[in-house]
């Protein structure tokens, strides 16, 4: 347990502390520095209090034992690599607080089974669920704006994707896994739309009308 009173955990404070398995952070912590429990390989269950408003870049990158994580309303982003590599992380739930998730931020989370995504989500980042293998189902909020390049790349048991806004998000270079087979679902009136937006008319035979 980290004594109440601290007020910030620095950059890679705890980086490689294998032996670590569980952390208990008090609300006096505003602030989780870069890469604080980066490798913390047999890490498997922290509390992030409400204090903490972003999880920065590759805080949690590498351990591969936490399975899930709930991370408090209040916090606004999600950091580059920031989960990247939690090999058994099989749920985390989104607060509607947060506005983007970074480049890799969830990559090779290979036990990830779904993700929704918040209406208060704008910007997905470069490879941010790459290699998530065992993903299923996607929610994309509807006032999303942009879904970077490979997004959702080598997802190949992804089976559907539900995108709630009603303007197809600029799309970027292969989003979704190459020879996936997944149906996208978009508000039946923005069909046409997405078929002939760029980034989504390579999916155009996959895109669905649906009634959210």
């Amino acid at each position: 347990m980290i004594p109440n009173g601290v007020a910030r955990i620095c950059g890679g404070a705890f980086y490689k502390c294998y032996s670590l398995t569980c952390v208990i952070i008090p609300s006096s912590v505003t602030s989780i520095e870069s890469g604080a429990f980066n490798s913390c390989a047999n890490l498997a269950y922290i509390t992030i209090p409400t204090t903490i408003t972003s999880i920065e870049n590759a805080t949690f990158c590498g351990c591969k034992r936490l399975r899930n994580i709930t991370i408090p309303y209040g916090v606004t982003s999600i950091g580059n690599c920031a989960f990247s590599g939690c090999d058994y992380l099989d749920n985390i739930i989104l607060p509607n607080s947060i506005i983007s998730i970074g480049d890799h931020a969830f990559s090779n989370c290979i036990c990830l089974t779904n993700i929704y995504i918040p209406d208060n989500v704008t910007k997905i980042g470069y490879y941010a669920f790459d290699a998530c293998w065992s993903l299923t189902s996607v929610t994309i909020s509807k006032n999303m704006r942009s879904i970077a390049s490979h997004a959702f790349y080598r997802c190949g048991n992804l089976k559907s994707v539900f995108c709630r806004s009603a303007v197809a998000p600029i799309g970027g270079y292969e989003m979704f896994h190459w020879h996936g087979g997944c149906s996208i679902y978009v508000p039946r009136n923005s069909v046409e739309a997405y078929k002939s937006a760029e980034g989504w008319k390579e999916y155009a035979d996959r895109i669905v009308g649906y009634d959210f």
